[in-house]
This record gives C-alpha cells, structure tokens and sequence, in this order.
C-alpha cells in the first residue's frame, strides 16, 4: 500500500511517498510568479482602468501557472492508495478543490486537508508516518 503525504505552498511540494520501498522524497517547484498587482510607484497615473487590465493579465497567468503546478503534482501521486495535502496558506486548499472538480478518483484518496507551518525534510516525513501509523497507547 502507497501512502503520500504532500506539503505544499505557493513556491513548492513536497511529496513524501511511504510504501513498499521505505521512504521518498520529491520536490515540485512551481513557477508561479509573485505579482505586484496595483498601481504602483513606477507609473503616473494612479489607479483608471489600466490597472484593471493589468491585473487581470496577472490573474489569468497566475491562474495557469497554478493548474501547470498542480498538473504536475498530480503525475506524481496517480498511484497513491491514501492521500494527505498539509501546509501553509490557501494552497493545499485550492489543489483538493482542484481534485474535487476535475480528477475524482484521485481526490476520494484524499484522507485530510491540514494547515501547517513551514516544516525540515524531517518534519514532514514525520507527519506523514505518523499521521498513517499513529502511535497507539496502551
């Protein structure tokens, strides 16, 4: 059985397979460009239209860039058995929802959806195995 556990943020995943062959991990960078949306400094006209525009520019690439991150994330996992997404930000949220709409048989392996801080290697492959092996007490 194939266990992955995914951190995730905006810049990178993490993906922590368990199974058969111990541990593994890899890493996914995203190419999602920080925008600075607004008008800035560096113009002379102060919000109008323009601005609009540019966002939406900003926004739709961001949009793409995003779905470019996931899809790739997404080759990564089709053979998990169970699935955890953690990690800061809204991210981890928006790639279930992403499973959710389009890719079914993949988000129904989706166990949890967790929010947490920035984590070592360690850290997060610690939660993954604990999170599938929890320690029991007698």
């Amino acid at each position: 059985m194939e266990t992955i556990g995914i951190w995730m943020d905006k810049k990178k995943a993490h993906i922590i397979t368990t199974g058969v062959e111990g541990e593994q991990l890899t890493t996914i960078y995203s190419e999602i460009e920080d925008y600075h949306i607004g008008g800035g400094s560096g113009t002379r006209l102060k919000g109008g239209p323009q601005d609009v525009v540019q966002d939406s520019k900003y926004l739709e690439r961001e949009k793409h860039q995003r779905k470019g991150y996931f899809k790739e994330i997404l080759s990564q996992i089709t053979k998990a058995n169970k699935i955890v997404i953690f990690g800061p930000a809204e991210t981890g949220e928006q790639f279930y929802k992403e499973l959710n709409e389009n890719h079914k048989q993949i988000s129904q392996k989706v166990d949890k959806v967790i929010t947490a801080d920035s984590m070592t290697e360690n850290q997060m492959k610690a939660l993954v195995r604990d999170y599938y092996n929890p320690k029991i007490e007698h």
